[in-house]
């Protein structure tokens, strides 16, 4: 299934493969996911929408094994504080509902941050844009896609 993220990828010339998975709506975690698309935690990327108190909105991708730096990430974003965005705010604002949230096609082009250990991986995995796909694809391309920034331990190990 071709989702507008893919489309995006397509239209850059950028290699990826989709892994489809069986959605439980009971448990949306980066673990479940990982394991249904047979990748690492530690390869298996999440996508948080965030605001921080200056700039506004943006998304901060990290590790599913990790938790989100807020300082890190208000750092970086040229904010004092950040936070997680409430979860009635993500569709509207994102046009993707919980657990299928990607940078990729997003209804604004928000600013994407990265954690930087994603630079030590050969692949990762990234929401598709819809819950039940993800995206496997080599982290420079995601980066260069997304015009991600890259940040030193935006993710902290859990």
């Amino acid at each position: 299934m071709k989702t507008n993220a893919a489309r995006i990828l397509d239209g850059l010339n950028i290699a990826y493969t989709l892994r489809e998975y069986a959605v439980d709506p009971n448990d949306l975690s980066a673990e479940a996911v990982a394991k249904k698309v047979r990748m690492p935690l530690s390869q298996t990327y999440k996508t948080l929408l965030c605001k921080g108190d200056k700039t506004g909105y943006h998304f901060a991708v990290i590790a599913g094994d990790c938790e989100l730096n807020l300082k890190r990430l208000a750092a970086a974003a040229s904010d004092r504080a950040c936070e997680l965005a409430p979860l009635k705010d993500v569709q509207p604002l994102t046009g993707y509902v919980r657990g299928g949230v990607t940078v990729l096609g997003a209804k604004k082009p928000y600013p994407a941050f990265i954690d930087a250990a994603v630079l030590s991986l050969p692949v990762i995995s990234v929401s598709g844009g819809m819950r039940g796909l993800q995206i496997i694809i080599a982290p420079q391309d995601y980066i260069n896609a997304t015009n991600a920034a890259v940040v030193e331990n935006l993710g902290r190990t859990i």
